[in-house]
């Protein structure tokens, strides 16, 4: 089953665009833990700490064409567009050698969802709604962040360890596709049981994932998928036509409300679908008394929020930063800029914006989307470019890197004297186009020893401190450009992920 191909390196050799340290320099490899259609999932051990995580080896005696590097090269750059949510296995580092491509990993020691169902049977309603609000919880982040997951299973979700009240965390990303909203797919790519309707008639979109989403909350509940028979062609057949099954063992003991929420994420027709914010907030799921009246905030308008409440030197230390990271680790936002920027201008304007957050769910008035605009914004010239929205999105556990914060200080300490004066600072306000800015507010601010400059310790404090320095004194009043499209911020701009 094949997918839709982007960019990947020139080079059809290789998957990376650069060159990497041997894995087995940095570590030991041990038993196997998983094997999948492409790779080999090990343990493998850390020879500089002995801390144990698991890597994914794809062969590149499996990758028969573009097509197959193109897909791997993908699957990384959506490990890191997305492992910094709490439920997604964090990608710890990526290594290639002639051989093979390996993704190391987060170890999760539980074992996989499926194999929990297998040796359970079946979950009661209140566990089965602890789980199914964590996996979409990871589909609604996927589509906040313009991605398509298209392989939800039970195999694609590990618990982190083997407690009964482990964290739940998805895996394995490598049929996912970046998105545009109204963007139409025809390729076939699933698994037989969780496939929907609408890619077995190759006219499908993001719907498809919540549809994938309920067969396993209907697995959940019964210990059986919905749709079943003896063959992969039955079951497709099945999946087109058979009516749900809610009168066998153990569905009339079952509640009315799960019954419905299973229906209407089982819906044959997509557009009348509900959506992975819908289901989160079904009764079923959350106590209706205390279900939120508006939705969530998105991934990209959270990180927003928590980026305009920042002081201008963060700013513009977080685009140094972003300007310099990686392709695989900034792919997925330049795939979401993309989206956002609809004529292919290469910067975003306000209507721009105010469309893209309205796709993705969100309920800003225009005054507050114009607040995020102005703090996204850097050098005021009315729209947000590639950078600016870099800077603006990327999630905040990039920059708290030693190396990238001594690389940001580095930029702006011209003379490499050890500080960042007032001088320094004003040439890099003329460098990023900055009007006025009050330059002595923000270095007293800063400035824990009072000597009218800024040491790395007082600018890595600044960096890592949650709300930006300045920012905690408008904080009530300023909500940020990161928390609109769905990216790990509370209201109040605290980080709320590692």
């Amino acid at each position: 089953m094949k997918k839709s191909s982007s960019a990947t390196p020139s080079n059809p050799k290789w998957v990376l665009p650069y060159q990497t340290q041997n894995l087995t320099d940095l570590y030991t490899l041990g038993k196997i833990l998983g094997q999948g259609q492409f790779g080999t999932t090990y343990l493998c051990t850390e020879k500089s700490t002995g801390h144990n995580f698991a890597c994914k080896s794809i062969p590149k005696r499996k990758l028969l064409c573009k097509e197959d590097y193109e897909d791997v090269w993908r699957e990384i750059q959506m490990m890191h567009h997305l492992s910094e949510h709490p439920h997604v296995v964090r990608i710890r580092g990526t290594y290639e050698d002639p051989g093979s491509v390996h993704l190391v990993m987060d170890l999760c020691k539980g074992g996989e969802l499926f194999d929990r169902i297998v040796k359970k049977g079946h979950y009661s309603e209140r566990e089965a709604a602890k789980l199914i609000k964590t996996i979409v919880g990871v589909v609604e982040a996927c589509h906040s962040l313009g991605v398509m997951h298209r392989d939800l299973k039970p195999e694609n979700f590990l618990f982190d360890s083997d407690e009964e009240d482990s964290a739940l965390k998805a895996t394995d990303f490598g049929l996912s596709v970046f998105y545009k909203p109204g963007e139409i797919f025809s390729d076939v790519v699933g698994s037989p049981y969780y496939v929907a309707p609408e890619v077995l008639c190759k006219h499908y979109g993001p719907e498809s994932d919540v549809w994938s989403a309920g067969v396993i909350l209907y697995i959940l509940l019964s210990g059986v998928p919905p749709f079943w028979a003896e063959t992969e062609t039955g079951i497709f057949r099945q999946i087109l036509q058979s009516r749900l099954d809610f009168e066998s063992q153990p569905w009339p003991g079952i509640s009315d409300s799960a019954k419905d929420l299973i229906a209407k994420m089982l819906e044959r027709n997509p557009r009348k679908r509900i959506t992975a914010h819908q289901v989160i907030c079904h009764p079923w799921i959350i106590d209706d008394t205390i279900a939120p009246d508006k939705p969530l905030d998105s991934a990209v308008l959270s990180r927003l929020k928590q980026f305009s409440a920042m002081n201008k030197l963060k700013k513009m230390a977080l685009r140094v930063i972003a300007e310099r990271l990686s392709e695989e680790e900034i792919g997925g936002l330049k795939e979401l800029f993309k989206m956002i920027d609809a004529d292919d201008s290469g910067s975003i304007t306000f209507e721009e914006l105010k469309e893209g957050l309205r796709k993705v769910g969100s309920e800003l008035m225009e005054s507050e989307i114009k607040d995020l605009m102005e703090a996204a914004d850097i050098d005021n010239n009315g729209t947000i470019d590639y950078g600016e929205f870099l800077a603006a999105t990327v999630h905040l556990n990039k920059l708290e890197r030693e190396e990238n914060l001594l690389s940001a200080f580095s930029f702006f300490d011209k003379d490499g004297s050890g500080y960042i004066t007032i001088d320094e600072l004003t040439q890099a306000c003329v460098e990023f186009g900055l009007g006025e800015v009050h330059l002595e507010d923000m270095i007293r601010e800063i400035d824990q020893d009072n000597d009218g400059q800024i040491d790395y310790g007082e600018f890595a404090a600044m960096m890592r401190k949650g709300n930006g320095g300045i920012g905690r004194r408008t904080m009530t009043r300023t909500i940020n450009l990161g928390d609109a499209f769905g990216l790990g911020v509370d209201t109040n701009g605290v980080q709320l992920t590692e």
